[in-house]
């Protein structure tokens, strides 16, 4: 009999346990974006793309990851590109479908030296990836993940210029 009990308690604790799985939501949204940035002189023109990636597994996370080329790979001038170049991902929720987001966790990387050093980068490593902290999750509003890029060329005198990307699917439920 008590190894009836214990074998009955242990299968009701696996079977609450896929129960407590399966109502926790899985599921993720992706977007991705594409900007030029000419440079003055005889600077590469490059591409850059942002993959913003917002992520529901008990918890909700948001990252975005950066990778660049160069249109051209005749490369006359190798000096810096940039001053400046900051991506800041983050987490958003909203009341409805189409209310205003609320910024919930942010974090911003300075991937300046990163893309002064490589004219192109297609790997998804730590280094060229930007990840929001992670939120408690609430299946009432919708989420989604973001990212603003802003960055200075440099010699172009022109100062900051900010990019918007696009961000993930709202994710709800």
């Amino acid at each position: 009999m008590r190894k009836l009990l214990s074998t009955t308690v242990a299968g009701g604790a696996a079977a609450l346990a896929l129960v407590a799985l399966a109502a926790a939501p899985a599921s993720a949204g992706t977007a991705d974006s594409q900007f030029d940035v000419v440079f003055p002189g005889q600077k590469p023109q490059t591409t850059y793309y942002v993959q913003n990636t917002g992520t529901v597994s008990g918890s909700m996370t948001g990252k975005s990851v950066m990778s660049w080329q160069i249109i051209d790979d005749q490369v006359v001038d190798n000096s810096k590109r940039f001053t400046s170049f900051k991506i800041t991902t983050r987490i958003e929720e909203r009341l409805t479908k189409t209310s205003e987001d609320h910024v919930v966790t942010s974090k911003t990387c300075d991937l300046t030296k990163l893309v002064n050093d490589n004219y192109s980068w297609f790997q998804v490593e730590p280094a060229n990836t930007c990840v929001a902290p992670s939120t408690v999750y609430d299946g009432e509003v919708y989420w989604s993940a973001d990212a603003t890029i802003v960055y200075d060329i440099e010699g172009d005198g022109k100062g900051a210029i900010t990019k918007e990307t696009l961000g993930s699917p709202l994710i709800h439920g």
